[in-house]
């Protein structure tokens, strides 16, 4: 059977195929540099997307070989393991190219889909890009139920990609073929947005995504999403230098925002000429070097006692670029002195407000520049610069300690681990982490060197991040060395994407810690009453609790069976040699040690860096009666800041 002749000025495509030719001629551009928006395409295909997109790439990938200078538009394909992982990935090079660049995700129908219910929700609670693609059931109906599709009695057009919604900062499903156009439209217009980006999910009905239509050639042409840097109202800049102008003792809090505008020159410009101290959130932390004289180090409940100290006495807070989480404000404990007054630097207005601050809404390197023209001339008091100078030399005498290790032959502590690590690497090595006991211990402790060295995932703080989002950062910075620093627990999580990284010849490396449990989640056990119970990966004691015995695997075989490199340091010397040798190395190799449980971090002051975790209001043990008692008294320092 002949195909149909396509009217003039129009192309006959599939829509999966009409969809993948749109998205590699998508542009973002900032400051006059253009960068593809959708640079890959993940993808685990079933039959909720193998003969639609699946096939659309395959087109794409033979129309369009890569490899060529200049290289051609077709869109690259990635494979995973597992489809919450191949979020992850989209997410870490997201983060990595500064949100100007991204990954889009396709799965099936059912539990792939579902399945990406948890990275859509990192990616947006972060602020990062992402396009998920899920397969979907019939949208002509011809076929229901189809394998895997939920029945909804009550809503014929209900399908498990609605879970989605939530998560996504645009969703849209595709039931008819022209709807592709405007729903495409609109999904890339999210993803360039620097206030809305997000994940983005467009759920594609796999029929629709084989129908054929005559698709406007204007629909393929290059397109590029110009990132705006927004700047701030000149009455609101005059109301916020007057503010910075009347402080006595100010304190800058550098969040994400500041990376993903590339603020880092203008923050230090600031910080140099004014003489105010910096700390970071999680997300801010790099944005000075570490040897900064105005830089503290983390501020919170994660914490330097040097920026939680000053967070406690300032009379004014700058925020550039945060979201001011539990953990920033220390559960609205942090910031006690009475009349502290916020000013928030941000590019969304939603978080430019909160804590009743002084609102400036702008980008954040436009926004620190105008900053520093205006309080030109402007310093803070020598003796406030002195104070926190003199704190800062001090915090690094206890940085030093935690990361010394006397006995070359000991088994080596957890922040023994980071200090061999933090004496291996450059400014160009990348350092992933996301949960467990490790944030708390490199938001104290890491000595960042440059502006995207410190990756942490704490927005959503998601056990299994760290493997695919270090594949993710290597695949947008193939030149850096790229560590992921996980936990037993988290790599049980999610160790599939090893797989990908050895399928790719990515030479990632992972520091594999066996503390034998939930180290971080048990120690709040036991401040919070719970005894460290059901938190110890150990065999059931006569009792029936989880006290026996420690478990017998072995994950270091484990990685070994995925196709790494592996090295097994069982000392404090062995463990600086293998860092060494996994540094240099051309494949993905894991270093894996086994650490002593005792804790060595210095630790902010109690009162603080609070974390409110609500305790048994009544109990009979007492340890769950002593920590409510401990609860009370630092929810009395808890304020509303208005």
């Amino acid at each position: 059977m002949t195909a149909p002749t396509p009217p003039p000025g129009t192309r006959r495509l599939t829509v999966a195929q009409a969809l993948v030719e749109f998205l590699a001629h998508q542009y973002t551009e900032r400051d006059g540099r253009r960068h593809r928006l959708i640079n890959a395409c993940w993808g685990i295909f079933g039959h909720g997307n193998v003969a639609g997109l699946g096939q659309a790439l395959l087109e794409s990938r033979a129309a369009s070989p890569r490899g060529t200078t200049p290289e051609p538009p077709g869109l690259p394909y990635l494979q995973g393991r597992n489809e919450q992982a191949m979020v992850h990935a989209a997410v870490g090079y997201a983060r990595q190219c500064d949100r100007l660049s991204a990954h889009a995700v396709t799965t099936s129908i059912g539990p792939g889909a579902t399945n990406l219910v948890t990275g859509a929700a990192l990616a947006t609670v972060n602020r990062l890009p992402v396009l998920l693609l899920p397969g979907d059931s019939f949208a002509t109906r011809r076929a229901d139920p189809v394998l895997q599709q939920l029945e909804v009695p009550y809503a014929g057009d209900v399908s498990v990609n609605d879970a989605l919604r939530p998560v996504s900062r645009f969703f849209d499903r595709v039931t008819r073929p022209e709807a592709l156009i405007p729903a495409a439209l609109q999904a890339m217009r999210v993803l360039a947005d620097p206030v809305e980006t997000g994940a983005v999910t467009l759920a594609l009905p796999q029929d629709v995504q084989a129908e054929a239509y005559d698709w406007p050639e204007e629909f393929f042409a290059d397109r590029v999403w110009r990132v705006p840097r927004p700047a701030p109202d000149p009455s609101a800049l005059a109301d916020v230098v007057r503010a910075l102008r009347d402080a006595r003792r100010p304190l800058i809090i550098a969040g994400g925002g500041v990376h993903h505008s590339e603020a880092e020159d203008a923050l230090r410009a600031l910080a140099d000429s004014t003489g105010i101290p910096v700390a970071s959130t999680q997300a801010g932390k790099g944005s000075l070097r570490h040897d900064h004289p105005a830089d503290v180090g983390g501020i919170g409940h994660t914490g330097t006692a040097t920026a939680d100290g000053l967070a406690r006495e300032a009379d004014l807070i700058l925020g550039v670029g945060t979201r001011y989480t539990d953990f920033t404000t220390a559960s609205a404990t942090l910031f006690a002195a009475p009349g502290v007054r916020f000013v928030n630097l941000n590019i969304a207005s939603f978080d430019s407000h909160k804590l009743g601050a002084l609102s400036l809404v702008a980008d954040a390197r436009t926004g620190l520049e105008a900053l520093a023209r205006e309080l030109a001339g402007h310093r803070v008091d020598p003796a406030y610069e002195a104070a926190y100078t003199a704190a800062k030399t001090e915090w690094e005498t206890l940085v030093d300690a935690a990361y010394a290790a006397e006995d070359e032959t000991a088994r080596p502590s957890q922040t023994q681990v980071l200090g061999a690590l933090d004496a291996v690497v450059d400014d160009t090595d990348i350092v992933l982490n996301a949960a467990g006991s490790l944030p708390g211990d490199l938001h104290k402790l890491w000595r960042a060197r440059s502006r995207r060295q410190y990756h942490l995932e704490y927005g959503y703080s998601c056990m299994g991040y760290e493997i695919p989002a270090a594949i993710g950062v290597r695949l947008a910075a193939p030149d850096r060395p790229v560590w992921a620093l996980v936990g037993d627990g988290t790599y049980l999580m999610n160790p599939t994407e090893i797989v990908t990284a050895v399928q790719e010849g990515l030479n990632i490396n992972i520091v594999l810690i066996q503390n034998h449990g939930y180290a971080s989640i048990g120690g709040l056990s036991e401040e919070t009453g719970g005894e460290r119970f059901g938190t110890d990966y150990r065999f059931r004691a006569e009792d029936g609790t989880y006290t026996g015995a420690p478990l017998p695997v072995d994950l270091a075989a484990n990685a070994a069976s995925l196709g790494m490199h592996v090295l097994r340091a069982a000392t404090v010397g062995e463990l600086r040699a293998a860092l060494a040798e996994a540094r240099t190395a051309n494949r993905p190799t894991c270093v894996y040690v086994e650490t002593e449980t005792a804790d060595t971090v210095p630790g902010a002051p109690a009162a603080a860096a609070w974390w409110d975790v609500p305790v048994a209001e009544t109990a009979t043990r007492p340890a769950a009666v002593a920590a409510r008692e401990a609860y009370d008294r630092h929810a009395a320092g808890r304020r509303r800041h208005l």
